[in-house]
């Protein structure tokens, strides 16, 4: 606009001194402004582009290939076109480094008319996470400068990375079994395949507690009496405020919590027993940017800023994967951690609160936290007071910070395993055991 009120100006006083060479330089120059805008647009807009990613789940080291064929639909050529395929940038920070791109995701080339160009480069992830793989961005304009032009070519690709699970030596959450069953210290519930013993009949027993062969025997009414429940299973509770983990130790200290809590999972999953999640961290899915692009943009920073993922995020209702058996269930688990991200949203009390008629007591609530302060050491404890079996597993690297969750957590009667380093992860629930 600047170029074309510029030169309207010359030519206006062009016309007023009768200057006709001042005249014909402007026409000419309003000529070239003129073409060279159409032809900016016009080769924009005849590109179009077509992405190919190999897979849409990984695991930790594998590399995703990624091919993006660029078609110029017009007979004319394209003197050149940047393309640039848009990766988050805080994954390929080198603080964070949770990507590698091998190749170049970003070139300058030359599209014949009706021709075609491509786009070639692999990806290495290195951590778990839910990742945007693009959109493409072009860029173009006429051959003095004077215009550009930039555009969305295709949508983006997403992909799963899990998080890594190990194996666990020893398997002991709730009692000293390795199998993870602990009898109950109350009859809160009675468990009618287990027989304790039998009782003489007293008024108001129901008829379906008469031991019959007792009452053939001894000659008077005798009952039943079942042992206590047991308790099965585990409910992972995992606190993924971003209040608990500090930035200096990020992101190794909330990937070595995700990794934790996946290997519990697959122990408590291979062991036939059942098996839940509970988080209040945010799920990356839902802050991912899919709709309402604008094809036409006038800066490139307006172009990189509408495909971007979102950074903040409203969201205060937990992560929920229900306590239940069967061979899907730790595939939702693994699928829930790899897309779960720090929040700012609820606190563990918070969340505790949130989700308690949620939680079933017959299976072991394993709280894995960041840190412990009396607020949560209440919370746990106020949970395990109305009737659940709980346990606690610290993720600290310091001595001081365990020393002080050590004293609130016992205060409540919980107890509570530390977690140093993913080395120690193997042993953790064996030395539990041995002790």
């Amino acid at each position: 606009m600047k170029w074309l009120a510029g030169i309207l100006f010359l030519l206006l006083a062009a016309l007023v001194l009768e200057s006709g060479l001042l005249a014909y330089s402007m026409y000419v120059l309003l000529g070239v402004l003129l073409l060279s805008r159409f032809l900016a647009r016009n080769w924009i807009e005849h590109l179009t582009a077509k992405r190919t990613c190999d897979r849409t789940t990984a695991e930790v080291g594998d590399t995703v290939s990624i091919n993006i064929a660029i078609t110029n639909n017009s007979a004319l050529p394209v003197p050149w076109v940047i393309l640039d395929d848009l990766l988050p940038a805080k994954d390929l920070s080198e603080s964070r480094l949770r990507l590698r791109v091998k190749k170049k995701r970003m070139k300058i080339v030359l599209i014949g008319g009706h021709s075609q160009a491509d786009l070639d480069y692999q990806i290495e992830f290195r951590m778990r996470g839910y990742y945007q793989l693009g959109p493409l961005v072009l860029e173009s304009g006429d051959l003095f400068g004077l215009h550009r032009r930039y555009r969305v070519g295709t949508e983006p690709s997403f992909v799963l990375v899990y998080p890594r699970v190990v194996p666990l030596e020893g398997y002991d959450v709730a009692s000293r079994a390795p199998i993870g069953e602990v009898r109950m210290t109350h009859r809160l519930y009675e468990d009618p395949t287990r027989i304790a013993g039998v009782r003489g009949y007293e008024s108001g027993d129901p008829l379906n507690r008469i031991h019959w062969r007792a009452t053939a025997r001894m000659g008077t009414l005798h009952c039943k009496v079942y042992e206590p429940s047991t308790i099965a299973g585990a409910t992972l509770v995992l606190d993924f405020h971003e209040h608990g983990y500090d930035e200096n130790r990020e992101p190794q200290r909330s990937e070595l919590a995700i990794t934790a809590t996946a290997s519990l999972a697959n122990a408590v999953y291979e062991l036939g027993q059942q098996i839940g999640l509970v988080t209040n961290g945010r799920d990356a899915a839902d802050r991912i940017r899919t709709e309402g692009w604008d094809h036409d943009y006038r800066t490139r920073d307006a172009a990189q800023k509408s495909v971007e993922m979102r950074e903040k995020s409203d969201r205060l209702r937990p992560l929920i994967v229900e306590t239940r058996r069967g061979v899907e269930q730790f595939q939702r688990i693994l699928e829930t951690l790899a897309r779960v991200e720090l929040s700012d949203g609820l606190t563990l009390p918070q969340l505790i609160t949130e989700c308690t008629s949620r939680l079933p007591r017959n299976a072991t609530v394993i709280a894995v936290l960041s840190e412990c302060t009396p607020e949560i050491a209440i919370a746990l404890g106020t949970l395990r007071r109305r009737g659940f079996a709980v346990s606690a597993m610290l993720v600290v690297f310091a001595e001081d910070p365990l020393i002080a969750a050590h004293a609130l957590l016992m205060a409540e009667g919980i107890e509570i395993r530390s977690l140093p380093n993913e080395q120690a992860l193997p042993a953790i629930c064996q030395r539990q055991m041995l002790r």
